[in-house]
């Protein structure tokens, strides 16, 4: 039996309730107390604290490499594309807004993308340089991306190592910028439940039970899932597979030149400087079964391909100690890269799916998804 303080204040209605509290589950709460300031909003998180890829990333503000963009061109059209950059620079620039660049940690050294001497992807990025530039003008304005000739001796690479750079990219500080974001949904009135695994939606004739893995099931009238690479665990209708990417850390290194943030191989290689060490994630294209999968740990010969990457094309002719090795858990579509934000149920609105974009669009994804509750 609960007190009549218990009842008033710990057991009001719940009028929201977000599943996840990663960068789109977050966003969605501000967005839904700015639209509805006397809703109840309850975010669940069934980690201590923010648990999902938003904090087990490799910190990139993640606008787009050369390849990636024109990949995605040949496979989903001009228009597909062009909207996803849209939103990938809009959505920076509301992040950077919002939340302020020292306090995420942004910083604006730029992202390259690089091309060993013997690439065949450094020809055709080459052939599609110009027309690429042509069409991201009216989004970002001229000039998106450059050649650096002397890229590889200014950051210390592989010799012959090619690289086209932008100004719009950056590493970020995912700690941080979390951090920042749950502050700002606790001064927005936002409520937390952490620790608290969602095993199944059921609905109701008032809305929907979350019915947890212990305690009694929580009673919401609409639900917002924003668990990404996780959403077919609670809606398995959901287009929405599992995607690991994983990470290592170096020890610091002495004289370190590395600067920016650095894509490879069509993206499936990503590296950045971090505190003096060089941080590396990936190679999951070699292994693309094994990583669609919800474990978060590592496995030896993904690993063993990242150390090779790092020996050979980052540090050549070095072999610094490995002081930490994770892996994140993303969310990508079977189909496309467009995220899943639409109504899946009655009373639940999904907002998954963002391919490794969530940094960029996440702010964006989650208004539009918010927009597609019920008023």
């Amino acid at each position: 039996m609960h007190s009549i303080w218990e009842q008033r204040s710990f057991g009001p209605p719940v009028d929201l309730a977000v599943v996840g509290a990663g960068l789109v589950g977050l966003w969605a709460a501000v967005h839904a107390r700015r639209r509805w300031p006397r809703r109840h909003v309850l975010v669940v998180e069934r980690g201590p604290h923010p648990s999902g890829a938003s904090v087990r990333n490799a910190g990139f503000a993640c606008f787009g490499s050369p390849s990636e963009l024109l990949a995605d061109l040949e496979a989903e059209g001009a228009d597909a594309a062009l909207a996803r950059v849209a939103d990938r620079w809009q959505g920076l620039q509301e992040l950077r807004k919002e939340l302020g660049d020292a306090v995420i940690g942004f910083e604006p050294t730029g992202g390259h993308e690089v091309y060993a001497a013997d690439d065949p992807l450094y020809t055709r990025v080459a052939e599609g340089f110009d027309r690429l530039n042509d069409l991201l003008r009216p989004i970002t304005g001229p000039g998106t991306f450059h050649w650096l000739p002397d890229g590889a001796d200014r950051f210390g690479l592989a010799p012959g190592t090619r690289m086209a750079r932008t100004d719009l990219e950056g590493p970020v500080d995912s700690g941080r910028l979390m951090q920042a974001l749950l502050q700002l949904a606790r001064q927005h009135g936002v409520e937390f439940r952490w620790d608290l695994p969602v095993e199944r939606l059921e609905p109701t004739a008032h809305g929907v039970d979350l019915v947890t893995a212990h305690g009694p099931a929580l009673r919401a009238r609409q639900v917002l899932v924003a668990t990404n690479g996780y959403a077919r665990q609670l809606l398995p209708e959901v287009d929405v597979q599992p995607a690991r990417g994983q990470v290592l850390l170096t020890a610091p290194i002495p004289g370190l030149r590395l600067q920016g943030t650095f894509h490879a191989h069509e993206g499936y290689y990503y590296f950045r400087d971090l505190g003096g060490a060089v941080l590396l994630g990936g190679a999951r294209h070699l292994d693309k079964a094994g990583e669609t999968t919800w474990d978060e740990g590592t496995s030896p010969h993904l690993q063993a391909a990242l150390e090779d990457f790092l020996h050979r094309h980052i540090l050549p002719g070095q072999r610094p100690a490995i002081a930490h090795r994770w892996s994140g858990v993303m969310g990508f579509r079977t189909q496309g890269k467009t995220p899943v934000v639409a109504p899946v149920r009655p009373g639940v609105v999904a907002a998954v799916g963002l391919s490794g974009m969530g940094v960029a669009i996440g702010i964006r994804v989650a208004r539009q998804a918010v927009g597609l509750l019920e008023g």
